[in-house]
């Protein structure tokens, strides 16, 4: 039995955005809230898995000291061994050019270090290590735990409501489009949004039946409203 995968609602990316870019302005600090802000929209504004954004080096996200505008995800780091380019949205490319300038990353151009690191020595990010920060940052700002999955899902059901699965499969680099399916199921903005919309038809129902009931007044000359005004 295929289960539907844990989404996040709108509001609940931009909390967890904000508490991960919370620097308290100390440079440490800061420069750890922009890379980790980077990383997450890696995540859910182009769906990478964080075992690829771990692996992820300079060559693959910078060209000619500047962000490029997609991504290819090489066959060597991507979980099927397939190739696969994803185009970035503004706001990731603008989250990429700020880690450029207070991480260095164009500095490691020439070297072609990996993108996300731990100082002193300059290793990679574990995909655990990611793992804690997502969480420690979900509790924070959403009083749960959330998986770093739980973004690259977000990114997908997003999609899924505005394009076709197979386009959806091409960006998540699924081998088998039975594996991008499981998106259709609705998450909660959609369910939020449907209650939404019936409140919306109550309320134009309501008006609609009103301005009825006052034409049928009117032509029937049992229309109190003007009349009553007239007696104030």
């Amino acid at each position: 039995m295929t289960t539907t995968p844990q989404t996040l609602t709108t509001d609940d990316c931009e909390k967890l955005l904000a508490a991960l870019l919370n620097r308290r302005g100390y440079q440490a600090t800061k420069e750890k809230a922009v890379r980790n802000y980077c990383m997450a929209l890696l995540m859910l504004d182009a769906g990478l898995r964080v075992g690829e954004v771990v692996q992820l080096r300079s060559r693959h996200l910078y060209f000619n000291c500047q962000p490029v505008s997609s991504i290819i995800i090489a066959a060597e780091i991507a979980k099927n061994k397939t190739e696969r380019r994803v185009p970035f949205s503004q706001r990731l490319f603008e989250a990429l050019n700020n880690h450029a300038q207070v991480n260095g990353a164009f500095d490691n151009l020439f070297n072609d270090k990996f993108v996300f690191y731990k100082r002193p020595n300059y290793e990679p990010l574990t995909t655990r290590q990611v793992e804690r920060i997502v969480r420690k940052a979900a509790i924070s700002s959403l009083g749960r735990p959330i998986h770093p999955h739980v973004l690259r899902h977000t990114f997908a059901s997003r999609l899924m409501r505005t394009t076709n699965a197979r386009i959806v499969q091409e960006l998540l680099g699924h081998k088998h489009l039975s594996s991008t399916q499981i998106y259709t199921h609705p998450n909660q903005d959609d369910l939020k949004n449907a209650i939404q919309s019936l409140d919306r038809n109550h309320s134009n129902n309501d008006v609609t039946e009103a301005r009825s009931t006052r034409t049928a007044d009117i032509a029937n000359g049992t229309d109190t409203t003007n009349a009553n005004r007239d007696m104030r």
